[in-house]
């Protein structure tokens, strides 16, 4: 797990200035696909676990073949959309469409009712399909690691006490190391209890809480 922190950090110290929105088109960063996925989530309002599960798909779907055999980012749109309908969380391909689009090309206006909105939308139409083939149709089994973070973090409070855990955000530092490792690969080699005692822990650490 050291290693994946450490992986984890060299990632973040190769992103560019950030006093501006990503050009995934154009950069070179690592990564991007699943930042790109994250970025769509939030835009169109899925809950966290939603946007978590939709990245697991993306990298259980890249384990099982090239990356350089299929568009990362259509991926990522269809695995957004696909997570929706598993987490009932559901939104509209149209909504998917057009968030997915603008994001890929900065201040275009939603797209019409014409040929490349019909040829987008069967490509993640698809690309779903692929991927629950891919996947052996093995979608409802994943066991995330934040409902065993909510029943550790229920503990800790009561251990620590309500003073101290309110005057220090252990919860909300543990949630982000969690979304953050849900941008690696490597989320896919661990147990989902382990994972969450890990972001717990850096969590402890960081505000020097023992």
């Amino acid at each position: 797990m050291k290693d994946v922190v450490i992986d984890l950090h060299v990632r973040e110290s190769n992103k560019g200035p950030r006093n501006g929105v990503t050009d995934y088109r154009k950069s070179k960063e690592i990564g991007l696909p699943v930042r790109f996925l994250f970025e769509c989530s939030i835009k169109l309002n899925q809950k966290p676990l939603t946007s978590a599960m939709a990245a697991i798909i993306f990298h259980r779907f890249f384990k099982e073949t090239d990356k350089a055999n299929y568009d990362e980012f259509l991926i990522a749109a269809s695995s957004l959309y696909l997570a929706g309908k598993l987490k009932d969380d559901p939104v509209k391909i149209r909504d998917v469409i057009n968030v997915t689009h603008n994001t890929l090309n900065r201040g275009t206006a939603p797209l019409d009712l014409d040929d490349e909105y019909w040829a987008m939308r069967d490509a993640i139409v698809q690309a779903e399909l692929l991927i629950t083939r891919m996947l052996k149709f093995d979608l409802s089994t994943v066991q995330h690691p934040h409902k065993y973070m909510l029943h550790y973090m229920k503990s800790l409070q009561g251990w620590l006490g309500t003073p101290l855990w309110n005057s220090t955000p252990i919860a909300k530092t543990a949630a982000a190391f969690l979304q953050d490792f849900h941008h690696s690969p490597e989320i896919l080699n661990y147990k989902s209890s382990h994972i969450a005692i890990c972001c717990l822990s850096l969590a402890m650490q960081t505000y020097g809480v023992q």
